[in-house]
């Protein structure tokens, strides 16, 4: 496949590290999935990187309205068939190196979720077998690369990276691109998500009213 051009970084996410100081020395805090919950309670959405605090910040109105309409389609179509659990941006995954991840959009398979009546309250073990993530003007494909080495190293299957401004979607089978979807295209579940379909044209359409 030839590679694929990537926009100019704007800004990064804020990472935080908090430090613990003693009377001899001072030394960095380990952070409990508990404090990382009542930390989002207040209003940030934070993920944990290598221990430190990385605040996400706010997305504007374009990214929650594309992850709002893929999440009501793609949403409707697992759940009327079953297929298992789909969450938003606020769900944190606890993955196998320590990090804690929020994919925009999370989907996890029912043979993952056995012998559970309802999701668990804390952090899902393991990273979603399809994730989302919408870039925002704050951030770019680059900057998310290594989250999806992450979700690859766990459990994840499929990724789509959507560019609202670009108008299109990266789709990853592994940690590398393997297409890039445009407007005429349609987005399939593949084996992850079967029979799912949805025109790309649908997330980028223009309002006409």
């Amino acid at each position: 496949m030839g590679h694929i051009i990537i926009g100019t970084i704007i800004s990064y996410p804020i990472a935080l590290a908090m430090t613990v100081t003693t009377e001899n020395n001072t030394e960095k805090k380990t952070w409990t999935d508990a404090e990382l919950m009542a930390l989002s309670s207040e209003g940030h959405r934070y993920e944990l990187v290598n221990n430190e605090l990385v605040d996400m910040g706010l997305a504007g109105a374009e990214h929650g309205y594309i992850a709002c309409i893929l999440i009501s389609v793609l949403g409707g179509y697992i759940r009327q068939n079953k297929l298992g659990m789909i969450c938003d941006s606020s769900t944190a995954f606890a993955l196998n190196n320590g990090n804690r991840r929020s994919p925009d959009i999370s989907f996890v398979r029912r043979e993952r979720l056995q012998g559970l009546k309802r999701p668990p309250q804390g952090f899902f073990p393991g990273s979603p077998d399809l994730a989302v993530e919408i870039l925002s003007p704050a951030n770019t494909v680059a900057e998310i690369h290594d989250k999806i080495v992450e979700y690859f190293a766990n459990d994840t299957r499929l990724v789509w990276l959507i560019h609202p401004d670009e108008k299109y979607i990266l789709v990853y089978r592994s940690p590398q691109p393997e297409k890039l979807l445009g407007a005429t295209d349609m987005l399939t579940g593949e084996d992850v998500v079967p029979g799912f379909t949805m025109p790309v044209a649908e997330l980028f359409a223009e309002w006409d009213f």
